[in-house]
């Protein structure tokens, strides 16, 4: 016990020290893929860290014993079954508990994840009410956004000439192949619906940081959301195979605070939450206020209507015995 106790502590000492060495070896980025690293990118939205946790503590377990067994018996087989140390073959055909039992096993393993799978693939489609709308449309070989509740429209994103060539990108201080020169602009701590379509060929709209990959399929609209935990530029790329420059069609959101995407939205012609509430509350007075008038109208007609019928019934009665 004393043996396996250290061999265990050593075991964790040295995954300790692997695990710090990495961190050290290459520093992790924030909403960037990180060179050297061996783990998925940091998350920045709910989903994404749901998903990184069925990652890690679902699949991961589960993928790493079931290697660790078929590599286990594998090595079994080869030392103990092999011709030198068993000359005389076996001569049974099958073994129904072990068929019984790598049949049920792995339909429970594959129930377990299924569980916790449609949980999150539950999470996805059960989007909050969002505060903001955005339309991603893929073309051949940019993005085009609109904001269609707010009146901005034909926002294009295409890659920086300069972040095509890693020494370019380099030198001009932008991520290569990922740099564009409009960002997807969004507010943070707000529920941000994307609405994704595709105007030739499908694309994919994915950006690691917030768990977000859908396929921009044309004549279809396809939808996803996520809400964004702090302030900052993340990027993605197009992740289906679209064309001959599928390879340079990047997507960048920058989450700005409230106070800057409104003012973005009224720089880009369009009109934010509270001026469209403004304007719809205007209205609904103008409007009750015509249907006030209208009723006010119609009275008075009926009561004038009302005061005239007197007189006429009056001169009708007064003529009545000179036509006798």
């Amino acid at each position: 016990m004393g043996i396996r106790r250290l061999t265990l502590a050593s075991l964790g000492a040295g995954l300790a020290a692997g695990m710090a060495a990495s961190a050290a070896f290459a520093k992790e980025l924030e909403g960037l893929p990180t060179d050297k690293a061996i783990h998925l990118q940091k998350g920045f939205s709910e989903l994404k860290h749901d998903a990184v946790s069925f990652h890690d503590l679902i699949l991961m377990p589960v993928i790493t014993v079931i290697t660790l067994l078929v590599l286990g018996l594998l090595i079994w087989i080869v030392v103990r079954y092999n011709k030198r140390t068993n000359p005389v073959a076996a001569k049974f055909s099958h073994n129904t508990a072990i068929e019984v039992a790598w049949t049920l096993i792995p339909v429970v393993i594959l129930v377990v994840i299924a569980f916790f799978s449609f949980a999150l693939l539950r999470k996805y489609n059960d989007m909050p009410t969002p505060d903001v709308v955005v339309k991603a449309t893929g073309y051949q070989w940019y993005w085009a956004y609109d904001y269609p509740e707010l009146g901005v429209e034909g926002v294009e994103s295409r890659l920086l000439p300069e972040a095509r060539d890693l020494k370019t990108a380099h030198a001009a201080k932008v991520p290569y192949l990922l740099g564009v020169d409009n960002e997807l602009i969004v507010p943070v701590g707000k529920v941000v619906q994307v609405q994704v379509t595709g105007y030739d060929v499908i694309h994919a709209f994915a950006l690691p940081a917030f768990g977000l990959k859908t396929d921009a399929v044309p004549g279809r609209l396809n939808s996803t959301w996520f809400r964004a935990e702090k302030t900052g530029i993340f990027y993605g790329q197009c992740s289906e195979l679209c064309g001959v420059d599928h390879a340079f069609m990047p997507i960048a959101i920058r989450v700005v605070t409230p106070e800057q995407f409104d003012a973005y939205i009224v720089k880009a012609g369009g009109k934010t939450k509270a001026m469209l509430a403004t304007e719809a509350a205007a209205a609904r007075i103008e409007a009750e206020k015509a249907a006030a008038d209208a009723a006010a109208a119609s009275s008075a007609t009926a009561a004038s209507a009302t005061a005239d019928a007197p007189a006429g019934e009056a001169a009708v009665s007064a003529a009545a015995p000179a036509v006798q």
